[in-house]
């Protein structure tokens, strides 16, 4: 009798437990909403946030789906509390007519200058290139779209980040038959470029669509995409002009995008999808999206579950606003955005 109320007790005891923590998972959840809930196309993909000084801005890719030669850049502006309908600011369509579907919005407001916005065009990934555009009125009008030099992607997914000597240094990669890292630097805001190849460290390690964080002076770490069911890492201590070969970190990876930002008290703050795939057993499915954070980029922990229903829930992009709140956005089943906002 004893060890059965020893072992309800125990199973009590953790019961509590979990539900202890998923009341303060959702507790850390401020705004969970999506930035849209009707549109004029039927899918969506890659959505990216920036703070401007007039609010949130989030762009996407859509059209009739991925890979069509209609998907273009679409753009919604955080006005009076809501956000604005979807509108498409951008197109592949070329000077001979010719129409090629988008790719892979990234935005990034840079300190006291315009918003940029850079994005891919092409066919596939593998015969993409990189182009860019810049707002001076916080999102709402946008330049004559530039090509990037040839080599040049920019940041393939994820937000580039400004070091203190003023360089913009872009995570970017490069996919065909290999996968490869390139980091890609700029000081005078996307004129000329400076490319540094990242070493796989291995024939057999693949990795695309890095992300940056800063750990102290000059020390920076990148965390990649693979196709080895794991998240990828890299190191840098001379501002990113040299990184150490590519390893795998305890993190799970089902082969899909993830993003990640250093906060302002130092903390790293990853966005991704902690799925273990046994070899050959991938469902296809994007599920959970996790939040974890990190002292050191090495032990991370999850703290918050964003979406843990069967389903599409992936291409996180995060950023902190000026406020101190997390700021999240990712794919909702290719239908819509969600926009989180998480106080950690």
């Amino acid at each position: 009798m004893k060890i059965k109320v020893r072992t309800f007790l125990s199973v009590f005891f953790l019961w509590v437990l979990a539900y202890s923590s998923l009341i303060a998972q959702k507790s850390d959840i401020i705004v969970q909403e999506f930035v849209f809930s009707s549109a004029p196309f039927r899918e969506c993909h890659a959505s990216t946030i920036a703070e401007t000084p007039a609010g949130l801005v989030v762009a996407f890719f859509a059209g009739t789906a991925e890979k069509n030669p209609d998907v273009g850049i679409w753009l919604c502006r955080h006005e009076g509390g809501k956000w604005s309908a979807p509108a498409e600011v951008l197109n592949g369509v070329q000077s001979d007519g010719t129409r090629f579907p988008c790719w892979n919005p990234v935005l990034y407001q840079v300190p006291g200058g315009p918003l940029l916005l850079f994005y891919k065009v092409g066919p596939n990934p593998v015969q993409w290139w990189g182009m860019m555009t810049t707002s001076h009125d916080n999102g709402k009008s946008w330049s004559h779209p530039q090509r990037l030099p040839d080599g040049i992607i920019g940041p393939v997914k994820n937000k580039p980040v400004m070091l203190k000597n003023g360089t913009l240094l872009s995570p970017s990669s490069i996919e065909g038959e290999r996968w490869n890292i390139q980091i890609e630097m700029t000081s005078d805001t996307g004129k000329i470029w400076k490319r540094i190849p990242v070493d796989r460290g291995s024939d057999d390690f693949d990795a695309i669509q890095p992300s940056v964080l800063i750990h102290g002076e000059k020390h920076l770490q990148i965390l990649c995409r693979s196709r080895q069911n794991v998240i990828a890492e890299s190191w840098s201590s001379d501002d990113g002009k040299s990184w150490t070969p590519l390893t795998a970190t305890s993190l799970p990876n089902p082969n899909s995008g993830t993003d990640a930002v250093t906060l302002d008290n130092g903390l790293q703050l990853l966005v991704y999808n902690p799925t273990i795939v046994p070899e050959g057993r991938w469902t296809g499915d994007r599920t959970p999206l996790c939040v974890a954070v990190s002292r050191n980029g090495k032990k991370w922990k999850n703290i918050v579950t964003l979406e843990n229903d069967p389903g599409e829930y992936s291409y996180p992009s995060v950023i902190q606003a000026k406020d101190g709140l997390v700021h999240i956005v990712y794919t909702w089943k290719r239908e819509s955005i969600r926009h989180i906002v998480v106080k950690i």
